[in-house]
């Protein structure tokens, strides 16, 4: 193999590699276990876990109530061991399941048609970008720094040789996009346009307002929602061309960072272009209703030059927790969940302001996130809070150097009041 690829030796093929990363000892490897220290082992690790303890970060990743339901059903044989299913002849519940999650999330977020599922939020967005340079034959791409920084790290990583280059633009006093800034940034060499709402500060953009200076420049708007939950009661991002969205918040575990579940939706006329799967309904010659893939452009599928992704892990089980979960708290729930979030939110805000803190974003409306700003730098008041079994918010300056002593802050429908009342009486301190 090294010969036919014109490599002396397998050193000379992992020269890319820096030689810090590169392994060259003998793996580390334990003795060999029996089966009843393997189960202590774990038994021992899972008592690590934070149990019991209230936990006020979002970031991205975030704590909701799981139905326990969700993991009855989607622990099935028919659902747990299927993969792509290519031949529906045998695979119409999956089918179906995946039909069902598309119709849910075009719901909720306004747009016409949306696929089986990606990766994760951040891939999602990435793929929302190359899918507007395909649509619109340019190559440009503007990004919100107030777009998840993960989120846009994945994206530089996508970029890199897709000869895609990124122009970011700032945030204002208000926590919002800089209007100003984004009309300067968006030209004719433009293809999309990449926002976050609510972003990565908690703030609900002005999508409308946004959508209209993109709009004008000839550009797509790719709006990228990493807080599912606040569907139920923001109004869905409908002057968008492309939604991005992570639907962990839809009954997906935290998991240490995943699997997730990655969501796109879009316009009817941009469907050829959307990467992903897409599940169709169709009849069969008995005139009886029944489900297909459709119009699949990944690599899998056809011509591996012409896909539109090269992405092609099956995420439908994960979108299958998603779908339970819509189903089960169905419109009305979705409302009244959301609800909570907001409330919530909104009385530790004022409450950490009682004591002390100060919000660093006035003026612009915000859902289940709030940053904060703090007498004190924030690890330190977390770990005053972690002695009392409580996690804070996150810290920002990792991302933002210039947000010195402020962090980021979740309240969902898991936060108690005594949770808030206790690290009220921190933050001030």
């Amino acid at each position: 193999m090294l010969g036919d690829i014109g490599v002396k030796s397998v050193d000379d093929l992992f020269a890319a590699i820096p030689a810090e990363y590169r392994l060259t000892r003998d793996l580390n490897i334990p003795r060999s276990f029996a089966e009843s220290e393997i189960v202590e082992f774990f038994r021992d690790r899972a008592a690590e876990n934070g149990q019991g303890y209230a936990t006020f970060l979002g970031a991205g990743a975030y704590s909701h109530y799981r139905p326990v339901v969700i993991d009855s059903l989607v622990s099935r044989g028919e659902f747990f061991t299927a993969y792509t299913p290519y031949q529906p002849e045998i695979a119409q519940g999956t089918l179906q399941a995946i039909f069902e999650f598309q119709t849910m999330i075009c719901e909720l977020t306004g747009m016409d048609v949306a696929n089986a599922s990606m990766y994760d939020g951040s891939t999602g967005a990435a793929e929302a970008l190359m899918m507007a340079v395909r649509v619109t034959g340019r190559h440009k791409s503007v990004i919100a720094t107030s777009v998840h920084p993960e989120y846009r790290e994945v994206i530089s990583t996508y970029a890199k040789h897709q000869g895609m280059p990124l122009v970011t633009v700032a945030y204002g006093k208000n926590g919002r996009v800089d209007l100003e800034a984004l009309d300067k940034a968006v030209d004719s060499e433009t293809a999309g346009v990449l926002i976050q709402s609510p972003n990565f500060f908690g703030i609900i953009e002005d999508i409308a307002a946004i959508s209209d200076i993109v709009h004008k420049k000839g550009a797509l708007l790719a709006v990228s929602i990493a807080e599912a939950v606040s569907l139920g009661i923001v109004k869905p991002p409908a002057e968008a061309d492309i939604v991005s969205m992570e639907a962990q918040s839809f009954g997906v575990p935290l998991g240490f960072g995943g699997p997730y579940c990655g969501v796109m939706a879009t316009r009817d006329k941009f469907i050829r272009q959307m990467p992903g799967r897409l599940a169709g309904e169709t009849l069969d010659r008995d005139g009886k209703r029944g489900f297909v893939l459709t119009l699949s452009t990944r690599e899998q599928h056809i011509r591996r030059e012409k896909a539109t992704s090269n992405i092609c892990t099956n995420q439908a089980l994960v979108a299958l927790m998603c779908t339970i979960f819509m189903t089960i708290y169905g419109k009305q729930g979705m409302k009244e969940l959301a609800q909570q979030n907001l409330a919530k939110a909104h009385y530790a805000a004022a409450e950490f302001q009682k004591h002390g803190a100060k919000l660093a974003f006035e003026g612009a409306p915000f859902f289940n996130e709030f940053v904060i700003q703090t007498k004190t730098y924030p690890r330190a008041i977390n770990d005053r809070l972690l002695e009392q079994r409580i996690v804070g918010g996150f810290p920002l300056k990792r991302f933002y150097p210039e947000l010195d002593n402020a962090s980021v802050w979740c309240c969902t429908e898991t936060t108690s009041k005594a949770s808030i009342d206790a690290a009220a009486k921190e933050v001030g301190r």
